[in-house]
Formats: structure tokens, C-alpha cells, sequence
């Protein structure tokens, strides 16, 4: 038994007193190629052309907005929109004012006046001075004109918050639609619609607005 001991300790010395073998490196791989350096990997035998050879096409430039125009335009429709009170003048059927431009038909104020037509758009000129009003009132019949609007409502309001509870944009509104020829007939709006405070107009142009169901 003490010989088996022995010899087995001799031999664990003897493998203790060998060198230790060297470990293998570790392999480190490259990181993949990136999309730039595949690219010109794939370009590497491309050669450029001569300078020559090419075309060179200028980039259209767009054509010029005519802002100048628009504004000369706008400019003019708010300068032919003067203060004068055609109601010191004009047609006034009691407290309701209305209005028909010569040549048209009289049933076509009829229509008007009883809310035959769809309203196709409106404006509020509640809160704006009288500088304010011309110009919306000026902008908004421009946009009608561009979108071939016919029947419109403008609000101008009673004047019941305002001083000495007059409506000034009332009596300066209807002076100014006299003054445009696109403007064929308004009213006074129906009670459910404004009332006192609004005005019904119909504009020129094309195909006639539809009637309300």
C-alpha cells in the first residue's frame, strides 16, 4: 500500500515539475465591411468622365408669384369701397334695407329675401373698426369671387354693445357693396338668421347657388 502511495505521489511531482504548454491566442474576427467601403469596393473600376462629356441642366427656377398684382388688386377694391350712405339715397323699405342692381330680376330679391338659397359662406365683423371691416368685407368678396361663391352672409351686427348703441358698420356695409359690380341684390337676413344684424347677397357669376331643402 505505501509503495502504491509513493509511486503515485512521484508521478503527480514529476507532472507538476513539467513546463506548462502555452494556451492558443484567441482569433479575433474583423468587424464587417460598412455600406460605404461595399460601395466603393463595387466603384473600384470606375473611372469618372471627362469633364467634357457632361451635361449640365439648370434647375428650373418657378415662375414669379404676381404678389405685386394681388396686392395692386386688393389695393384698388378697397379704394373703390368709399364711406358714402346710400341710405340717404337709396331704396330702404322701413327699418330693412335692401338692394337690386339694374337688369336683374326682381324675383331674384325675392328669393333672396325669403332664404331661398344656400348660404355659401359668411364673414363677422363683430369686434373690427371701420378700416377692418372695409378690408375683410374687401378680402372676403375677392376669395368669393376666386371660388365662384353666389349667395353669402354678411354680419355686421346691431350695434347693441357699441356707443349710443348704433351700428356704424350698418350703415357704411350696404354703401359698400353698391359700389361692386359683382354685388347683383341684397337684404336684411331673416330673424333666424341675423336679422337686423345681417345682410344676405347675392354675387355674380357663373352656375346659380342651390336652394335649401
Amino acid at each position: 500500500m505505501k509503495d502504491d502511495a509513493l509511486a503515485r505521489l512521484r508521478a503527480l511531482r514529476k507532472q507538476l515539475q513539467q513546463p506548462a504548454r502555452p494556451s492558443r491566442p484567441a482569433v479575433v474576427l474583423p468587424p464587417p465591411p460598412s455600406d460605404r467601403e461595399l460601395f466603393l469596393r463595387e466603384m473600384r473600376d470606375v473611372k469618372p468622365m471627362p469633364a467634357g462629356n457632361r451635361v449640365h441642366r439648370p434647375t428650373p427656377k418657378p415662375p414669379p408669384h404676381p404678389f405685386q398684382h394681388q396686392r395692386d388688386e386688393q389695393q384698388a377694391l378697397i379704394d373703390a369701397m368709399s364711406d358714402w350712405n346710400p341710405w340717404e339715397f337709396g331704396p330702404e323699405t322701413g327699418a330693412e334695407i335692401v338692394f337690386l342692381r339694374d337688369g336683374v330680376r326682381r324675383d331674384a330679391l325675392k328669393k333672396l329675401r325669403s332664404g331661398h338659397w344656400v348660404i355659401q359662406g359668411e364673414i363677422d365683423l363683430h369686434g373690427c373698426n371701420v378700416d377692418q371691416a372695409r378690408f375683410a368685407v374687401a378680402q372676403f368678396l375677392i376669395d368669393c369671387r376666386k371660388q365662384h361663391v353666389r349667395c353669402i352672409r354678411i354680419i355686421h351686427g346691431k350695434g347693441l354693445s357699441s356707443k349710443n348703441r348704433e351700428s356704424v358698420l350698418k350703415g357704411k356695409v350696404p354703401g359698400w357693396l353698391m359700389q361692386r359690380d359683382e354685388v347683383l341684390a341684397f337684404c336684411q337676413a331673416p330673424n333666424v338668421d341675423g336679422g337686423a344684424g345681417a345682410l344676405f347677397v347675392l354675387l355674380r357669376g357663373g352656375k346659380p347657388p342651390a336652394a335649401r331643402k
